[in-house]
């Protein structure tokens, strides 16, 4: 096979539960992404009605794209081939930027109900389905597919990669672990390697952390392009850090009080901050935050049993990195408080 060679992107990944319309206006904010895809939208045997399009993808409203000008992809889930196209077909009318295809997801209740990870067993249903959304599609709106190596191992990838590629999908992202595997590290990037290069454009995803480890999954599965998914939550500003290493220059990380002003600003623009639910997103997201910063852990062990709005939020805004010694990922010392009271 002769050499394809892709211009290299950075995609952030559709995390369930967790990177909603907030949170991709949030990390699209602070740089490094070419696309981000949404929360997968379910489909059964029916066309989605358009209200749900726009529940699940505000953007729609905005020429489908966050506040700072990055193309937001709806990503369907479901094995239904005509009601995924169709579903898809009117997406495509509200304006979408691109359209991306569930074959990932790992969850025992999805999997049951014919989506997800289980269509792995079956590469031709896996064609079917994204041929079918393409084939209802205009051809200007890409549709692009999330799989992993396989379901119970990676025997079939070589072929689900090949029959993909003949659908006319866009690109193709893998999670390098199998369905079996769940999220248990490490993840196998090697095992695109033999698979590539190939004319599909192919990403890799699954434990991308920092910039080295970047560096280290396009090195070992001879993909150009990545997907980050928790890195990028755990680190808000992964993307930015690893187009500067893809270009050789010198980066400075984010400091706490960056990552503050951040997290204050996903906590009030929460649909829940006044509901009985108030700060479950924030909770989650300091509780990911804490990998690399330390002061994550501290913020969340003060607000996590408060229910008061007020409360969260002036904890948020008045707590003191210094008096806890914590340092950022590269380990600085933060200094500085954070005053917005």
């Amino acid at each position: 096979m002769s050499k394809t060679t892709h211009s290299a992107e950075l995609v952030l990944a559709p995390m369930q539960g967790v990177v909603d319309e907030q949170m991709r206006a949030l990390l699209t904010s602070v740089g490094g992404y070419d696309r981000c895809v949404t929360e997968f939208v379910r489909v059964t045997d029916h066309r989605v009605p358009e209200k749900v399009f726009f529940r699940f993808c505000p953007e729609l409203l905005s020429d489908g794209v966050t506040g700072s000008g990055v193309p937001v992809y709806v990503q369907l889930l479901g094995g239904n081939e005509q009601a995924m196209a169709q579903s898809a077909a009117c997406v495509a009318g509200l304006g979408v930027k691109g359209i991306d295809i569930n074959f990932g997801c790992p969850a025992k209740i999805v999997n049951r109900h014919d989506g997800g990870s289980v269509l792995l067993k079956t590469p031709e249903r896996v064609a079917g389905i994204v041929g079918a959304v393409r084939g209802m599609v205009p051809s200007h709106i890409p549709v692009t597919a999330k799989i992993r190596l396989g379901f119970d191992d990676d025997a079939v990838l070589g072929k689900i990669i090949e029959q993909v590629g003949q659908t006319g999908a866009n690109a193709l992202c893998v999670h390098a672990r199998t369905r079996v595997q769940g999220y248990r590290p490490p993840a196998h990037w090697h095992k695109l390697a033999e698979h590539l290069p190939h004319p599909l454009p192919i990403l890799i995803n699954g434990d991308i952390w920092n910039p080295e480890d970047a560096r280290l999954a396009r090195h070992e599965s001879g993909c150009q392009s990545i997907m980050l998914g928790r890195g990028a939550i755990a680190f808000p500003d992964l993307a930015r850090s690893i187009k500067a290493s893809w270009s050789n220059r010198i980066y400075q990380p984010m400091g706490w009080s960056e990552i503050a002003e951040l997290v204050l600003a996903q906590f009030v623009n929460t649909p829940t901050h006044r509901s009985k639910y108030v700060g479950n997103r924030t909770k989650q997201w300091l509780s990911y935050l804490s990998r690399h910063y330390p002061q994550a852990f501290t913020l969340f062990q003060k607000i996590k049993r408060s229910r008061s709005p007020g409360e969260i939020e002036t904890l948020i805004c008045t707590y003191d990195p210094e008096s806890r010694g914590g340092s950022s990922p590269d380990g600085r010392k933060v200094k500085g408080t954070i005053h917005w009271v």
